[in-house]
């Protein structure tokens, strides 16, 4: 990962910065917030702006609606309004008089009542009227109506010009006072397309609510929390929301996501509850990964992705569509949601690196057919890298960036050095350095924290060894564990002296980030009939499939080196004594074969010596895994039963480049106490284990007296003689 960062930041340097995103109320559907592209770092200016003309304008609107100025013009028009309006009225009640009627108000509307010797003839007493006076009364009546609803009609128009004037008075008022204040804001902003249209809706707005700047009516009996709620609620459009903020980057965003959930990466919309409501709206819109690292790179780890339902898929949707949109989760699921905003899709101009295993790569690549198309480029990263003099200074050079950006202390010579060192023993390998940056990162960190607890000044090779040695005691309490029982002879591991048909072999346990070898005795029993090998830890159930070809090949070597003339007649067993738990790999069939050699020779095997290796069926031991740990558990034994110069270890030869021990055991081996013997084949195995000559075949297919080979030949073909001559007694 950190490889993966330091590559990115060097990309990114060299890209334009991203520019800052924001979303604004959609003043012609509420429901579908704008998205609005900034350069980078104006977008909280921007927003900060709105928030100044909003207060600017909620204070020069009332002054402007209290001024003497205001007052005079509306007086005006008003009295302009008032005067013709009551002209008509004036002159439609003289024609109701001259028509012999007289107009009243009604909750219906205009009533028109005739006038009979002076006085108003209610409705009853004009029903009792003689049918000719009813009809003449009618008659003026109904063309007295005819001129009251044209009258009327000019009374309305009279009103709706009033409250145009009214209005047309109002927005000018409005505007002389905001004016200064939308002009400066729009030429500030005159190079973002969409901003000078914004601010013209927002100026809009403002004037068709204006009464919403001059004071909302205060409702009566509602609580202060209440009040205060429904006074701001009418602002929050004019809000701005930044999603995404580039203010103070340079070159692109790099974004490693930790935990990529649907929500972490496409965005989501958040909801609040005001007296027992969940609501929303555009201001409660938060942008993702994707957003944030737009325009630049984003890195997902592929686990995390694929372990977050949905993640997968939006991420695929956006990288496809080009568009991060941002929705409910139920919405891509199909599910009935309650009513949203739907936020204006932001346009995507990003690369995204997927970190993940070789598997999941293979699996997605057969399974997904979006996956190859979307994610063309693949990159293999090492896990080590070559120990040279460039990677050396890389290495250093990491060391230093990491000291200045934690403010760690500088490291001496001696300490790097054990860096370096360090490195290769993860990579259990001399020629190599790993590349687990992260675990080179925090050794440093802890080193750290002893020099200060020493008061140090510097960082010194003794305290890169104390983080070394903690680091291990932290998580060997089991290695002990297996220790003290062989100490105690509850495992019973033999240090010294020879036996026949037993040898110590020498696996790895592996505990998460720590692994540590113990030696276990592997015996072999043998004796007549046609079975052949048998492999108790297979038939037992604990070998894997690698432990048993092992011992297939053990097999192929005895049928390519004494079978050649005569069948095996063999019944042989295998065996990890005290071996509990699963048993896997073919590191111990070199083990295997020295034990069942032995027994079959019948020549003694040195216990002070422990053994490694796999072999194939032309007897050459090859390389094997965990070379380190396993030789160090074994020394660990000797040591606590007492080293006497005598026990040492056999290696395969091509492990020796692999070999990055504890100085402890170095300075042993040079002083003589402990010896490490790299072989290359099982001849020269057996050799060292028994001291007896391993014998070479010679054309007639024989072995020379008294080597190892000949006596294995030898017992054999003493077998194979008994087998074909044994005749079994019938039963009586």
């Amino acid at each position: 990962m950190t490889a993966v960062r330091s590559f990115l930041d060097e990309l990114a340097k060299a890209k334009p910065r991203a520019g800052d995103w924001v979303y604004v109320h959609n003043f012609a559907n509420q429901y579908e917030p704008n998205a609005i592209a900034l350069p980078a770092g104006r977008g909280p200016e921007f927003r900060d702006d709105m928030k100044r003309f909003i207060e600017d304008a909620r204070r020069a609107l009332p002054r402007a609606f209290e001024s003497e100025e205001y007052a005079k013009r509306r007086d005006e028009t008003l009295q302009s309004l008032q005067g013709n309006r009551a002209d008509l009225i004036a002159r439609i009640n003289q024609r109701a008089q001259e028509a012999g009627f007289v107009i009243q108000m009604s909750p219906i509307g205009l009533l028109t009542i005739p006038i009979i010797n002076g006085r108003p003839v209610p409705e009853e007493e004009f029903i009792n009227l003689p049918d000719d006076v009813r009809t003449d009364i009618q008659r003026r009546r109904d063309a007295l109506n005819t001129e009251l609803r044209s009258t009327l009609r000019q009374v309305q128009e009279i009103e709706r010009q009033g409250a145009e004037a009214a209005t047309r008075l109002n927005h000018d008022i409005a505007l002389y006072a905001i004016g200064n204040l939308v002009a400066e804001l729009k030429e500030k902003y005159a190079d973002v397309a969409e901003i000078p249209e914004y601010i013209d809706a927002v100026q809009d707005d403002i004037l068709e609510n204006l009464q919403a700047f001059l004071g909302m009516p205060e409702q009566p009996g509602a609580p202060p929390q209440f009040q205060a709620f429904i006074r701001e609620l009418p602002f929050r459009k004019y809000e701005v929301n930044v999603v995404v903020d580039n203010t103070g980057t340079s070159g692109a965003p790099v974004v490693f996501e930790q935990n990529p959930t649907f929500q972490n990466l496409l965005g989501k919309i958040e909801k609040e509850v005001q007296f027992g409501i969940f609501t929303t709206d555009f201001t409660m819109i938060r942008s993702g990964s994707l957003h944030a690292a737009n325009g630049g790179y984003l890195v997902l780890t592929v686990e995390d992705l694929l372990r977050a339902p949905l993640s997968w898929d939006g991420l695929k949707t956006a990288l496809k569509t080009g568009r991060a949109v941002i929705e409910e989760p139920g919405e891509r699921m199909g599910f009935i949601t309650a009513k949203t905003i739907k936020p204006e899709p932001i346009p995507l101009d990003i690369k995204v690196a997927l970190i993940g295993t070789p598997m999941i790569y293979q699996i997605l690549y057969r399974m997904d057919p979006d996956f190859k198309e979307l994610f063309k480029v693949k990159a293999d990263f090492d896990i080590v890298m070559d120990r040279d003099d460039e990677n050396a200074g890389k290495y250093a050079d990491f060391m230093c960036n990491l000291v200045r950006e934690e403010s760690l202390r500088h490291l001496d010579r001696e300490a790097i050095a054990r860096v370096i060192e360090y490195g290769s023993r993860l990579a259990a390998d001399k020629q190599k350095l790993s590349t687990q940056f992260a675990a080179i990162a925090d050794l440093i960190r802890e080193a750290n924290f002893y020099a200060a607890g020493g008061g140090a000044d510097r960082i010194g090779k003794e305290h890169i060894t104390k983080a070394i040695e903690e680091k291990i005691y932290r998580s060997n309490l089991i290695q002990k564990k297996i220790e003290e029982f062989i100490r105690r002879g509850i495992f019973l591991i033999d240090t010294e002296g020879e036996k026949v048909g037993q040898v110590n072999g020498l696996s790895v346990m592996g505990l998460g980030d720590f692994m540590f070898g113990r030696p276990s005795k592997v015996t072999a029993s043998i004796g007549v009939g046609r079975e052949g090998i048998m492999d108790i830890e297979r038939e037992a159930a604990l070998g894997g499939p690698i432990h048993t070809k092992g011992v297939l090949i053990v097999s192929g070597y005895l049928n390519n080196n004494y079978a050649r003339d005569k069948p095996l007649a063999l019944s042989a067993r295998l065996v990890f004594e005290q071996s509990y738990e699963g048993i896997e790999g073919d590191s111990a069939s070199s083990t295997e074969l020295y034990a069942l050699l032995s027994a079959l020779s019948g020549l003694p095997l040195k216990q002070y010596l422990a053994v490694t290796g796999s072999v194939n069926q032309k007897g050459e031991v090859q390389a094997i895994g965990g070379v380190n740990e396993k030789l160090e558990g074994f020394f660990e034994i000797c040591k606590a039963k007492g080293l006497d110069g005598t026990q040492g270890a056999l290696i395969p030869a091509s492990n020796v480049q692999n070999l990055m021990l504890k100085e402890e055991i170095v300075e042993a081996a040079r002083a003589g106490k402990f010896r490490i013997y790299p072989v290359r084949t099982i001849d020269e195995g057996i050799e060292v284990l028994t001291g007896v000559p391993a014998g070479t075949r010679h054309e007639d297919g024989t072995y020379e007296e008294g080597t190892v080979n000949y006596l294995v030949d030898r017992r054999l073909r003493d077998m194979a003689e008994t087998m074909r001559g044994f005749q079994p007694t019938a039963a009586k």
